[in-house]
C-alpha cells in the first residue's frame, strides 16, 4: 500500500494541530498525489526543527499507508532551515511545506532515528 496522498494527510496534519490550539499552516502547495511534505517546526524561543521524508528504504519495516519522517535539523537558526527549504526547492518544485509554531510535545508524526 502507498501513502496516503500528500494533500490529504497534509490537511489531516494542519487540521489536527490547529484543532489543539497550536498553530499550523501550509506555507507551500506542492503536487496533490506524491509532493514530498516537510514539516518545519518553531519552537518559540528563537530554534526550529525541519522534518523530511525519510527514504522509502528506511520504511521497509514501517506501515507503508502512513508518512514516516526524520529530522533534519533540531533546534538551530530559522535561517538554516529556510535555506535548506530554499536548497530542496530548486531540486523538487512539487515540495509541500507545512509550519507549526509549538514549544514541544508530541508533533502528530511517526519520526524515526
Amino acid at each position: 500500500m502507498s501513502p496516503l496522498r500528500s494533500d490529504l494527510w497534509t490537511s489531516a496534519f494542519v487540521r489536527r494541530h490547529n484543532d489543539l490550539g497550536h498553530i499550523c499552516v501550509v506555507s507551500r502547495r506542492g503536487d496533490p498525489v506524491a509532493g514530498q511534505i516537510f514539516i518545519e517546526v518553531d519552537h518559540l524561543n528563537g530554534t526550529a526543527s525541519l522534518f523530511t521524508p525519510t527514504p522509502s528504504a528506511a520504511r521497509a519495516d514501517e506501515d507503508a499507508a502512513d508518512w514516516v519522517f526524520q529530522t533534519r535539523f533540531d533546534k538551530v537558526e530559522p535561517s538554516k532551515i529556510r535555506d535548506r527549504i530554499a536548497q530542496e526547492l530548486r531540486f523538487d518544485p512539487d515540495l509541500w511545506v507545512l509550519s507549526l509554531e509549538m514549544r514541544g510535545g508530541e508533533y502528530g508524526m511517526k519520526v524515526v532515528a
